[in-house]
């Protein structure tokens, strides 16, 4: 098996700033944080790095929310994280990431938000009064590394200077 990659948290600043924005004033933000677990593998046969949540998370039906995780990849050229519902959540709760599957490269981890990773989740259970809270420190989504291979013809040059969403957009 190869050793592709390494979970960091981001810096307190930037989960600070970030934690603020998805739910107010309302932790005890340094203490969340305090409190973050990187990643792991359940078993020595899974494949995916379950992310825990940072707080008690709580969504009810046709709801969403932005989770900033405090957790940076650094990845090998060649390699990409992909984040995926954790399944169980999405088998009773139809939990999915509000942009299917997240895909994290390996030039995020130097982005100007320190390549912090933010899941966005929904909730879209099929009952009207349905909610769920994943408990603080349980995991809620899973990320995949995954290799991946570039046409003959490829010439990109261009270096990532923003985080979420910024490949496209030039500096």
């Amino acid at each position: 098996m190869q050793r592709i990659a390494k979970f960091e948290k981001v810096s307190f600043s930037q989960f600070e700033k970030d934690f603020k924005k998805s739910f107010g004033d309302s932790y005890d933000v340094k203490a969340v944080y305090d409190g973050i677990k990187l990643p792991l593998r359940a078993t020595i046969g899974s494949a995916g790095y379950d992310f825990f949540a940072p707080v008690d998370l709580k969504l009810e039906k046709n709801s969403t929310l932005l989770v900033p995780t405090g957790i940076r990849a650094r990845i090998d050229e060649g390699w990409v994280l992909n984040i995926f519902p954790r399944s169980g959540l999405g088998f009773k709760h139809r939990i999915q990431l509000d942009n299917t599957v997240g895909i994290i490269d390996s030039d995020y981890y130097g982005a100007e938000n320190e390549g912090h990773i933010m899941i966005k989740i929904s909730c879209d259970a099929y009952d009207e009064n349905h909610s769920l809270c994943v408990e603080k420190s349980t995991g809620f989504a899973q990320g995949v590394f995954m290799p991946f291979g570039i046409t003959e013809d490829d010439n990109a040059t261009d270096n990532r200077l923003g985080g979420m969403g910024s490949t496209t957009k030039k500096g």
